[in-house]
């Protein structure tokens, strides 16, 4: 049972130095308690208090690793309900389901998409990470998943009510800890013990929540931490209240039954292949840990990789670039001078304007705390005051001859105020739509602007 604000409190050294980043040691202990406070944060606290406070310092939410090395997929430790209260800590793992119907010929093909499938977003590389092999046989469920794994790395869910097939496919691939998929209230001891012989996470499924609630709690009662809970539903309605229940219940009822990740299947919900990922990304929002897909359309993949970087940053600390100056295209000494914010979704698109115009540029990046140009400069963070001394200070007066500089078309209240605080360098009021950067530059006259 976890422990009270003032029970942890008691553990702790009460010396209220603040290095956790809490005025009190009371105040620490109370966001301790709430999930919202990591037990890491203090380094003061004795190696017998942490132990003691083992449990209330771990995330209701028990974290599971699928698979390993560079396409692992982490879920769990999960500590709110609402993101914009922390964050969210791991965004959902997505995989590639293979049945029996997918001929040796058609699996092939998924092998060679699945590898080549990768979106370059703002900086970051998005792709599924997981494929999910189902299958009666335990020949073709143990050659398929040895083979998905050589070709592609990928984690991977071994799915069949034959514990026997499921033994066979996930014993030689132990260490790469595939999923096992599932345990129910006939097979539990078998597939449990199973798991726990070859240190592998395992689903359990159970058609109501009282029984899914029971078999987890049979888990941590035997110690078993990684667990992904299946509550089988039959619509998306029934769907999205369990999902819920189930967080709600880890969150704020500490439920040690429900307090695993969750494993979702939209492809069972729908037969219309267009709502099946509509259909996903509720489960984005709404919580699952691993979304089973049965299709690797970009169209549908994308879209719901985007979706998921936008809902698992952190709200707190948005996205950022490094301050500084940013050549594009080669950029010579007569060459336009640009000035924009440092939010990446902000850097990547201007760049990528930039670059498409073909046009040699300075991107100059200023540091903005991570917002986007309006956002600054409403904060003040984006205003001639705070410009002047990074443009004099950044370095490129080294870089170019001309004194000319473009800040973006929203920001155009600050142009005279601007060219006081740089002095001798003239700013031009440049476009308010990144897309209308490349015509622009390519109009653009240094001698003349």
């Amino acid at each position: 049972m976890a422990l009270s604000g003032l029970q942890i409190f008691k553990l702790l050294p009460k010396t209220n130095c603040k290095d956790c980043g809490f005025p009190t040691c009371m105040a620490f202990a109370l966001q301790l308690a709430a999930g919202k406070a990591e037990l890491a944060q203090c380094p003061h606290v004795s190696d017998q208090a942490a132990a003691e406070l083992g449990a209330a310092a771990a995330p209701p939410v028990r974290k599971v690793t699928v698979g390993a090395g560079p396409m692992a997929v982490t879920v769990g430790e999960e500590t709110v309900l609402y993101r914009h209260e922390k964050r969210f800590e791991h965004p959902p793992g997505f995989a590639m389901l293979v049945d029996d119907s997918v001929d040796d010929t058609r699996f092939q093909e998924l092998l060679d998409t699945f590898k080549a499938q990768e979106f370059d977003r703002v900086g970051q590389v998005l792709r599924a990470r997981l494929f999910a092999l189902e299958s009666g046989d335990a020949g073709r469920l143990a050659a398929r998943a040895l083979k998905a794994h050589e070709e592609t790395g990928a984690g991977l869910v071994l799915m069949s009510s034959d514990v026997g097939a499921l033994r066979a496919a996930a014993t030689p691939l132990a260490a790469s800890k595939p999923l096992l998929y599932a345990a129910n209230a006939g097979n539990f001891d078998e597939v449990s013990s199973l798991a726990k012989e070859l240190a592998v996470p395992f689903v359990v499924q159970a058609p109501s929540l009282e029984e899914l609630e029971g078999l987890g709690e049979k888990c941590a009662v035997a110690g078993l931490t990684e667990v992904v809970l299946d509550s089988m539903p039959a619509t998306l309605g029934d769907a999205l209240r369990d999902q819920t229940f189930i967080r709600r219940a880890a969150i704020k009822k500490r439920v040690r039954g429900l307090g695993f990740p969750t494993i979702a299947f939209p492809g069972r919900l729908t037969d219309d292949p267009l709502l099946k990922p509509v259909f996903a990304s509720v489960f984005v929002e709404k919580y699952a840990g691993i979304i089973v897909l049965d299709s690797l359309d970009p169209a549908q993949v994308l879209p719901l990789l985007v979706l998921c970087q936008n809902i698992y940053t952190d709200p707190q600390r948005p996205m950022q670039m490094d301050q500084g100056i940013y050549p594009i295209n080669d950029p010579g000494r007569d060459s336009p001078v640009l000035i924009t914010t440092n939010f990446s979704l902000t850097y990547f698109t201007v760049a990528g304007e930039v670059e498409a115009s073909k046009v040699p540029s300075w991107l100059l990046v200023m540091d903005s705390e991570g917002m986007s140009v309006l956002t600054a400069w409403a904060a003040g963070k984006f205003v001639a005051d705070a410009i002047a001394p990074f443009v004099k200070k950044c370095g490129i007066e080294e870089k170019v001859d001309h004194r000319k500089i473009v800040i973006p078309g929203y920001a155009a209240q600050i142009s005279g105020e601007l060219e006081t605080e740089l002095g001798d360098w003239k700013v031009i009021v440049g476009v308010r739509e990144a897309a209308d950067l490349p015509k622009y530059l390519r109009a653009f006259d240094i001698t003349t602007a």
